[in-house]
């Protein structure tokens, strides 16, 4: 299958975002011709494609903090089988590291997936841009809604009296070159620091040996040099692109390692560093408020002081139990005229007598002692009648 071939589709997705994004601006108030909307307009198409590939960015923070934390294992793999060159040795060495990629849920080449995603976007965009002459003059067929006269109006856009499409190696004009330099510099001064931050700052010392970790650092200092090298054959249109996403990506991990760092590395040092200063500085803060809390934590103790208003419930509701008490005896003679009388007022002397010696105030038998009297008068008036 033929490479552009394969582009096409993508292409076409291209086309369609950039003219959207050109209508909305548009709709926005701006110039619907040739001007600063196209320009932004490739923008707006780094912000969508971002966007769509945060969800493969934290799987690629994922997968690097992962082969970080396991470079200690790696490296005790690779020494055990260090100048063993059988093929025996290296289908074991092989298995062995297949085993520990499987173990910790990682693979080196999900690091690289986001930009192996962004490659093809990157490819279309450079061909959009690259034929957007010929579609202006009719010898390419539009792609999408880039038809003859929105193709003319992209070309003749312009970043600081540079056109979108002019190239730093096909121009003319020293205005052109100027900013294409100035663009070709931006990318890789943001390349370098995207690069950087993922290295030096997000990577455990442990990370920072072996071989992969030498790669790193040799891709640290490459890449930009490449982009320098390979931007002078870039529209500028692309190197806008190009710089904004790594502008994209300077953000993005800056805001990822602060948050999330990997653990053991300086910006985990560093976020630790910052909790514990804004913890202090909540303590001096807040120092007076905890101790304006404390008599609040005290309350509870005050509140137990209502128990003793219970009590004097208890006692409110002690009177009608000596009422029962007293009607009583002043049925038992009409019931049981016989010895059944004298019983009962044993029976309620002994109880009360036994309660009385530990709760007298509680107990209902306490008061007919207190009331001798009008208890001694049924029983009077018994022995009365019987006489009689």
């Amino acid at each position: 299958m033929d490479f552009f071939a394969f582009l096409w589709p993508i292409e076409w997705v291209v086309a369609w975002i950039i003219y959207g994004s050109h209508w909305l601006f548009t709709t926005l108030g701006m110039s619907s011709g040739p001007g600063t909307a196209w320009v932004l307009s490739i923008v707006a198409l780094v912000i969508v494609i971002r966007i769509v590939l945060i969800p493969l960015f934290f799987k690629q923070i994922k997968a690097s903090r992962g082969m970080q934390m396991i470079q200690p294992e790696l490296q005790a793999v690779q020494k055990k089988y260090k100048g063993k060159t059988d093929p025996a040795s290296r289908e074991n060495m092989t298995r062995e590291t297949m085993e520990l990629y499987r173990k910790h849920g990682t693979n080196p080449f999900a690091s690289c997936m986001p930009i192996l995603l962004q490659s093809p976007i990157f490819f279309a965009l450079f061909r959009v841009l690259n034929s957007l002459k010929q579609i202006s003059e009719g010898t390419a067929d539009p792609i999408g809604p880039i038809t003859r006269s929105v193709a003319g109006d992209i070309e003749s856009s312009t970043l600081f009296g540079a056109q979108l499409s002019d190239v730093f190696l096909q121009t003319d004009s020293m205005t052109s070159r100027i900013v294409v330099i100035v663009l070709i510099v931006a990318m890789s001064v943001t390349t370098f620091t995207t690069q950087r931050q993922l290295t030096m700052k997000n990577m455990p010392p442990s990370a920072l040996e072996g071989p992969m970790a030498q790669t790193q650092k040799m891709m640290l200092y490459m890449l930009p040099i490449v982009f320098a090298i390979s931007g002078v054959n870039f529209p500028v249109g692309v190197l806008i692109y190009w710089t904004v996403t790594n502008l994209w990506s300077m953000g993005q991990q800056y805001y990822t390692i602060r948050r999330m760092p990997t653990p053991g590395s300086v910006a985990e040092k560093q976020m630790k560093e910052r909790q514990a200063a804004k913890a202090a500085k909540r303590a001096t803060k807040n120092g007076g408020v905890i101790e304006d809390e404390t008599p609040v934590v005290e309350e509870p103790k005050s509140g137990q002081r209502v128990q003793p208003k219970r009590k004097s419930r208890q006692k409110g509701a002690l009177p009608p139990r000596p009422a029962i008490a007293q009607s009583a005896p002043q049925d038992a003679p009409d019931a049981a005229p016989g010895n059944q009388p004298s019983p009962k007022p044993k029976q309620t002397g002994t109880t009360p007598g036994k309660q009385t010696g530990a709760t007298p105030g509680k107990q209902p038998g306490s008061k007919p002692k207190q009331s001798g009297t009008p208890g001694s008068t049924p029983a009077s008036s018994g022995k009365r009648k019987q006489k009689k």
